[in-house]
């Protein structure tokens, strides 16, 4: 997956957005005013912070190299993937499943506007 890939991919879901709050090298990718994912889609190799349920996160460290505690971040609810060390699909899926994870922590007017009740 390229840079280009994952911004499109993080931009695709409702209400998704690009900020640059800590300079212009960081994308932040949030939903509702809430991040989801952050990367420094420059650097090699290409990594994203993407938020995780803790067991999940644990299970998923423990399975791939590719998986670390996220980087900066709290490391119980955030991962960070190095993408280049995961199928295509299953980085998808990680960034499907942060995004997730935050809506379903917004109000209840906000998901049934994001159609993720």
């Amino acid at each position: 997956m390229t840079p280009d890939e994952l911004r499109a991919l993080c931009l695709e879901f409702n209400d998704a957005t690009e900020e640059f709050p800590f300079g212009p090298e960081t994308s932040v990718f949030k939903v509702a005013g809430k991040l989801f994912a952050l990367s420094a889609l420059d650097s090699e190799p290409l990594k994203v912070n993407l938020k995780c349920d803790p067991d999940e996160a644990v299970r998923l460290r423990e399975e791939h190299p590719a998986i670390a505690p996220g980087y900066h971040m709290n490391k119980r609810h955030w991962n960070t993937v190095t993408v280049g060390g995961l199928p295509g699909p299953m980085v998808r899926e990680l960034v499907e499943d942060s995004y997730d994870l935050v809506v379903a922590g917004l109000p209840k007017a906000v998901r049934l506007r994001l159609d993720r009740p």
